[in-house]
């Protein structure tokens, strides 16, 4: 088929009219390249936000199907702006929702999942049109309503729709490409010229923030190359691929802070694994990821830890208050002050010595670890959030990140 390329466009990238309009300049100059596009963006800046906060000023309790049908059109202004100037520079384009696009999607009206993509119109539209902007982060459900993929959907989007056109992705934002660590903690980390699929996975999901981690899940189970940089930037950014193709694998890629979670601890006087099986079971039903679990079993009863995104606070408290009328000896406690830190490199597989060079890393410079978890390729732990900047910037001179 043609020379299809797949490019996303994140917020802070469309978030003016000037902006929007230096993407038409670039888009127009790909197409004289004789390339096909497909452009997915984002809704424009902090729209998004905006529009949540819209709802909190009168609901305090709107149903999910209307927010996400609310949501859709943050995605929805931009695609329609970036089309009237693509218009304007006389470049043959279209704009298409996520639906129309055939985005069929499942699950939680605000945590969709791509169920499956319908590619045969944007391939017809090909042969009359040059670029395809399509609305990031929403389908359409089995029920003709409209979803949203959660935050970083349009990740997601635009990976899915390279994997099902068998097409490279190339996601830009105000970020060059992906770093050894956030360059705000430690301004010494290097830009990381290729990593792996897997590395790139486990920083995503480790809270490293550069790319929504269902995004590389799709693009490692297709193997479809990402390439991620800056908008408009000449210089170079990051190319995310399977490991196969990477030259040399250093025992650490990179190092991941998330902040941005909970650390929850639930315990009860006896140990009763139908206590268990309720929690377990609430948890999924609310959708509530957790990681990081800890059980403990003793003469004085059971206790379960683990951690959790901080947006779900609300929810586990919700969780808690229907258990208790059926298991009052139930307590629980919620702490903000804790981060996780994790340490990720392919390297790990084939290097021994790793985990015990972090652990006494972190004792010589006397900052304390309360839960460790580890994978193949990464070992995370929970520090305060006072020590966790130390903690990063301590492992990254450690490991020449």
């Amino acid at each position: 088929m043609q020379n299809i390329h797949v490019l996303k466009f994140g917020g802070s990238s469309v978030a003016d009219f000037e902006k929007i309009k230096a993407i038409a300049e670039y888009l127009k100059e790909r197409t004289e390249r004789n390339e096909k596009l497909i452009v997915v963006v984002s809704a424009m800046g902090k729209t998004t936000d905006e529009l949540m906060q819209n709802v909190a000023s009168i609901s305090k309790t709107p149903k999910d199907s209307a927010l996400a049908m609310l949501l859709t059109t943050g995605e929805q202004q931009t695609i329609a702006y970036l089309s009237i100037v693509l218009n304007d520079l006389s470049v043959a384009s279209v704009a298409l929702t996520g639906a129309q696009a055939g985005i069929k999607t499942e699950g939680h009206h605000l945590k969709s999942k791509i169920q499956s993509i319908n590619t045969q119109k944007i391939r017809d539209l090909f042969k009359m049109k040059d670029i395809i902007i399509i609305a990031g982060f929403q389908g359409i459900n089995n029920d003709d309503e409209l979803t949203t993929l959660g935050r970083g959907g349009s990740d997601t989007t635009a990976v899915a729709l390279a994997s099902s056109l068998d097409a490279q992705c190339e996601i830009y934002s105000d970020v060059l490409g992906v770093y050894g660590t956030d360059p705000r903690i430690y301004p010494r980390t290097q830009k990381i010229d290729q990593l792996s699929f897997e590395e790139m996975m486990e920083l995503s999901s480790l809270g490293a923030g550069i790319l929504e981690t269902r995004s590389v899940e799709i693009a490692l189970n297709h193997k479809t190359p990402i390439y991620t940089g800056k908008t408009l930037s000449t210089e170079r950014g990051t190319w995310i691929v399977p490991t196969e193709q990477i030259i040399e694998r250093k025992a650490v890629t990179g190092i991941a802070l998330d902040k941005n979670m909970d650390y929850v601890t639930l315990s009860y006087p006896m140990h009763d694994a139908l206590v268990l099986k309720a929690i377990y079971l609430a948890l999924d039903e609310n959708q509530i990821n957790i990681d990081m679990i800890s059980q403990t079993v003793n003469i004085d009863g059971m206790q379960l830890s683990f951690t959790m995104k901080n947006t779900d606070a609300q929810q586990i408290s919700t969780l808690i208050e229907i258990l208790q009328p059926q298991y009052p000896a139930l307590l629980h406690e919620i702490n903000h002050q804790y981060a996780k830190v994790s340490v990720v490199g392919s390297g790990m597989r084939d290097m021994s010595g790793i985990a015990a060079k972090v652990f006494t890393t972190l004792i010589d410079a006397t900052i304390q670890y309360y839960q460790v978890s580890t994978s193949e390729i990464s070992i995370s732990l929970v520090v305060s959030e006072q020590d966790a900047e130390s903690a990063v910037q301590t492992l990254c001179a450690q490991f020449n990140i």
